[in-house]
């Protein structure tokens, strides 16, 4: 989202004026007072996004999802989205407030959403202390697709990771420390938080009546970023990790998270539709690499080991469940097992991911190649994301081409293919093929 720019355009302009006059008379003076921030800060975007999805008519996904209806090659959705963005301060008080409204229809449903993604309240008496107060989007770790040690914020979409999440209603505080002089240590930041769990309150976080502590502590040292991370057993079971960033190099960066989470329950089902519960502590890490080229070309590379998945074996029991529950469905009409197949696919409570979530295997390689104003076309930056399943060897490709040439507009144009066999992920997806665009309006 853009945030209002009158302040940021009328500093732009004063510089250039104080450029000029200290060209002439090689002297001029700042004063950074008369840039204070705008007491009430409000800004937004709509958008309209349309596609067209071809679906896979032997993925397991699309049989389960639409075994009781009519057979379709294509399916068209439209996504209608309107986003505001407002800050209010006064004095050592603000007010954030982050509105989503969306509305969605294809010829088989519509539905909307009315909601505060973000809606708290910041008290910073010093500039060492900020208190907060109500539904904020928490970021924790410093990976670009996924974040295995963002243990209090919601998944992000790997095929859209700069897209705004919903956030949790939290108690958190941050207590800041700058240190001066030549010293490894540069900077220390603690942040502690409660996350609230009850019928009403961050009810999809996991299990209810808990206050579910965590916390965050930050260190720069040795111009590298480091985060520590932990929650603690609640609505979920406890975890903890760490994460870390570092330039390389002025164009190449290093980025890194290990978490391990404790007591881990994941359900796993047979092909004949037989349930388990495994208890386990699992470890999950990745490993980023990202590279600018003198060209403007950015490469980011990302390896990511998710001790949550399913292993390939545990995968290809489930599709072949689906099948055994079609083939049921055919023959006699129950779909029992079709049923008990849709209900693992979901995710459970405690943060359990099912079958269906995105990247629900083990091992994943996430690479995305983009490059800005190619041709010296200005205002043009085309893309490739791919997202590989390492064991199975499916994936998906999404190319992407974005132009930001018209005043307060974005337009982008995306195509995703998903190639991949009988029984791998991406070959049982519901769609094999999606067309994207997307006009998004700023204001």
């Amino acid at each position: 989202m853009r945030p209002a720019r009158s302040v940021g355009a009328v500093a732009l302009l004063w510089l250039a004026l104080s450029g000029a006059a200290s060209a002439a008379d090689e002297e001029f003076t700042f004063d950074a007072a008369e840039f204070e921030k705008k007491p009430f800060e409000f800004g937004g975007y709509f958008e309209l996004k349309p596609d067209r999805s071809w679906l896979n008519p032997d993925g397991a996904f699309n049989q389960l999802n639409f075994y009781h209806r009519a057979p379709r090659e294509t399916l068209d959705h439209t996504t209608a989205t309107l986003k505001l963005d407002g800050k209010l301060t006064r004095g050592d008080l603000s007010l954030r407030l982050r509105a989503d409204a969306e509305a969605r229809h294809d010829a088989l449903a519509s539905d909307s959403i009315r909601r505060f993604d973000e809606a708290y309240v910041s008290w910073k008496p010093d500039p060492g202390f900020t208190l907060d107060l109500g539904k904020q989007e928490l970021k924790w770790g410093k990976g670009y697709a996924w974040n295995p040690v963002g243990f209090v914020e919601r998944p992000k979409d790997p095929n859209d990771v700069e897209l705004a999440r919903e956030g949790f209603t939290v108690l958190a505080a941050d207590f800041i420390r700058n240190f001066e002089g030549d010293g490894a240590l540069r900077t220390v930041a603690f942040t502690p938080l409660l996350l609230p769990v009850s019928s009403q309150v961050n009810s999809d976080f996991g299990k209810p009546d808990h206050l579910n502590p965590a916390a965050k502590l930050y260190v720069l040292a040795h111009d590298t970023d480091i985060d520590f991370t932990w929650l603690g057993r609640g609505s979920r079971t406890p975890r903890f990790g760490v994460d870390f960033s570092r330039n390389l190099t002025s164009a190449l960066e290093i980025h890194g998270e290990w978490a391990r989470i404790r007591d881990f329950e994941q359900r796993v089902i047979g092909p004949t539709g037989g349930l388990t519960t495994e208890r386990r502590d699992v470890t999950s890490s990745l490993l980023v690499l990202r590279y600018l080229t003198q060209k403007d070309t950015t490469y980011i590379l990302e390896y990511y080991r998710n001790g949550t998945g399913y292993t390939e074996n545990q995968a290809r029991d489930f599709y072949h469940l689906v099948d055994n529950g079609l083939s049921q469905f055919q023959t006699s009409g129950s779909d029992t097992l079709l049923q008990r197949a849709l209900a693992v696919s979901q995710g459970g409570p405690g943060g359990q991911g099912g079958y269906g979530r995105p990247n629900a295997g083990q091992r994943y390689l996430y690479l995305r190649v983009s490059q800005k104003e190619p041709f010296d076309i200005v205002y043009f930056t085309p893309s490739i994301t791919v997202i590989a399943n390492l064991d199975d060897g499916s994936r998906s490709v999404t190319p992407e081409l974005l132009y930001t040439g018209i005043t307060n507009l974005d337009l982008r144009l995306r195509f995703t293919w998903l190639t991949g066999g009988a029984g791998t992920e991406f070959g049982e997806k519901q769609n094999s093929r999606r067309v994207e665009l997307m006009a998004r309006v700023y204001f």
